[in-house]
Protein backbone atom coordinates (compact mmCIF):
# COMPACT_ATOMS: atom_id res chain seq x y z
CA UNK A 1 0.00 0.00 0.00
CA UNK A 2 1.23 3.52 -1.05
CA UNK A 3 -0.56 5.86 1.90
CA UNK A 4 -0.05 5.59 4.88
CA UNK A 5 -2.30 8.18 6.47
CA UNK A 6 -3.17 11.49 6.00
CA UNK A 7 -0.37 14.16 6.60
CA UNK A 8 -2.07 17.55 6.60
CA UNK A 9 -5.57 19.44 5.56
CA UNK A 10 -5.12 22.99 4.52
CA UNK A 11 -7.84 25.47 5.97
CA UNK A 12 -8.77 28.50 4.69
CA UNK A 13 -9.14 30.94 7.36
CA UNK A 14 -10.02 34.84 7.92
CA UNK A 15 -7.43 35.64 10.30
CA UNK A 16 -4.75 33.49 11.05
CA UNK A 17 -4.10 35.30 14.48
CA UNK A 18 -7.19 34.28 15.90
CA UNK A 19 -7.18 30.28 13.92
CA UNK A 20 -3.93 29.97 15.44
CA UNK A 21 -5.39 31.33 19.21
CA UNK A 22 -7.97 28.55 18.81
CA UNK A 23 -6.26 25.74 17.72
CA UNK A 24 -3.02 26.33 19.70
CA UNK A 25 -4.25 27.74 22.71
CA UNK A 26 -7.58 26.35 23.18
CA UNK A 27 -7.05 22.73 21.55
CA UNK A 28 -3.49 22.64 22.62
CA UNK A 29 -1.85 21.93 19.04
CA UNK A 30 1.71 22.48 18.57
CA UNK A 31 3.39 25.52 16.59
CA UNK A 32 6.05 24.56 13.62
CA UNK A 33 7.33 26.91 11.49
CA UNK A 34 6.46 27.45 8.64
CA UNK A 35 8.50 28.79 5.22
CA UNK A 36 7.59 31.90 3.49
CA UNK A 37 5.23 31.20 0.81
CA UNK A 38 3.96 34.97 0.58
CA UNK A 39 0.69 34.97 2.22
CA UNK A 40 0.11 34.70 5.75
CA UNK A 41 -0.31 31.35 7.27
CA UNK A 42 0.49 28.23 10.22
CA UNK A 43 1.36 25.26 10.19
CA UNK A 44 0.06 23.35 13.32
CA UNK A 45 0.61 19.23 14.51
CA UNK A 46 -2.10 17.13 16.91
CA UNK A 47 -0.07 13.60 17.13
CA UNK A 48 1.38 12.51 13.32
CA UNK A 49 -1.23 14.85 11.98
CA UNK A 50 -0.65 18.24 10.96
CA UNK A 51 -3.49 20.98 9.79
CA UNK A 52 -2.10 24.50 7.27
CA UNK A 53 -3.77 27.04 8.23
CA UNK A 54 -4.10 29.82 5.09
CA UNK A 55 -4.96 33.20 5.24
CA UNK A 56 -7.43 33.37 2.72
CA UNK A 57 -10.75 34.30 1.46
CA UNK A 58 -12.41 31.93 -0.72
CA UNK A 59 -15.77 32.79 0.54
CA UNK A 60 -18.31 31.42 3.66
CA UNK A 61 -16.99 27.76 4.28
CA UNK A 62 -19.69 25.01 3.07
CA UNK A 63 -21.71 23.95 6.13
CA UNK A 64 -21.31 20.44 5.86
CA UNK A 65 -17.58 20.05 5.04
CA UNK A 66 -15.31 19.48 8.12
CA UNK A 67 -12.33 17.42 9.34
CA UNK A 68 -12.50 15.63 12.58
CA UNK A 69 -10.10 15.10 15.68
CA UNK A 70 -9.52 11.84 17.14
CA UNK A 71 -10.37 12.73 21.46
CA UNK A 72 -9.51 11.05 24.28
CA UNK A 73 -12.29 12.54 26.52
CA UNK A 74 -15.39 14.45 24.71
CA UNK A 75 -16.76 16.10 27.71
CA UNK A 76 -13.83 17.73 28.86
CA UNK A 77 -12.81 19.11 25.67
CA UNK A 78 -16.45 20.55 25.37
CA UNK A 79 -15.82 22.56 29.03
CA UNK A 80 -12.62 23.53 27.24
CA UNK A 81 -14.41 24.77 24.56
CA UNK A 82 -17.45 26.67 26.69
CA UNK A 83 -14.76 27.90 29.04
CA UNK A 84 -12.80 29.67 25.81
CA UNK A 85 -16.47 30.64 24.21
CA UNK A 86 -16.66 28.60 21.83
CA UNK A 87 -20.13 26.28 21.30
CA UNK A 88 -19.73 22.94 20.73
CA UNK A 89 -22.89 20.47 20.11
CA UNK A 90 -24.36 17.84 22.21
CA UNK A 91 -22.31 14.45 22.05
CA UNK A 92 -23.99 12.07 19.58
CA UNK A 93 -23.29 8.45 19.82
CA UNK A 94 -22.86 6.12 17.09
CA UNK A 95 -23.82 3.05 18.40
CA UNK A 96 -20.30 0.93 18.97
CA UNK A 97 -18.26 3.23 17.04
CA UNK A 98 -17.98 6.83 18.56
CA UNK A 99 -19.36 9.78 20.32
CA UNK A 100 -18.85 12.71 18.26
CA UNK A 101 -19.60 16.79 18.88
CA UNK A 102 -18.84 19.98 16.49
CA UNK A 103 -18.06 23.48 16.76
CA UNK A 104 -17.01 25.91 14.25
CA UNK A 105 -13.46 27.32 14.31
CA UNK A 106 -12.98 31.49 14.69
CA UNK A 107 -13.26 31.26 10.47
CA UNK A 108 -16.69 29.39 10.76
CA UNK A 109 -15.00 25.94 9.85
CA UNK A 110 -16.86 23.26 11.11
CA UNK A 111 -14.34 21.11 13.38
CA UNK A 112 -15.73 17.55 14.76
CA UNK A 113 -14.59 16.07 17.90
CA UNK A 114 -14.53 11.83 17.76
CA UNK A 115 -13.91 9.75 20.67
CA UNK A 116 -13.90 6.05 20.01
CA UNK A 117 -15.77 3.88 21.92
Amino acid sequence: MFLEGIHHVSINVQDVAAAEKFYVEVLEMESLDRPDFGFPGAWLRAGDQEVHLMEMDSGPPLKEQHFAFRVSDIDALRERLADAGFTCSQPREIAGICRQAFTHDPSGNLVEFNQRL
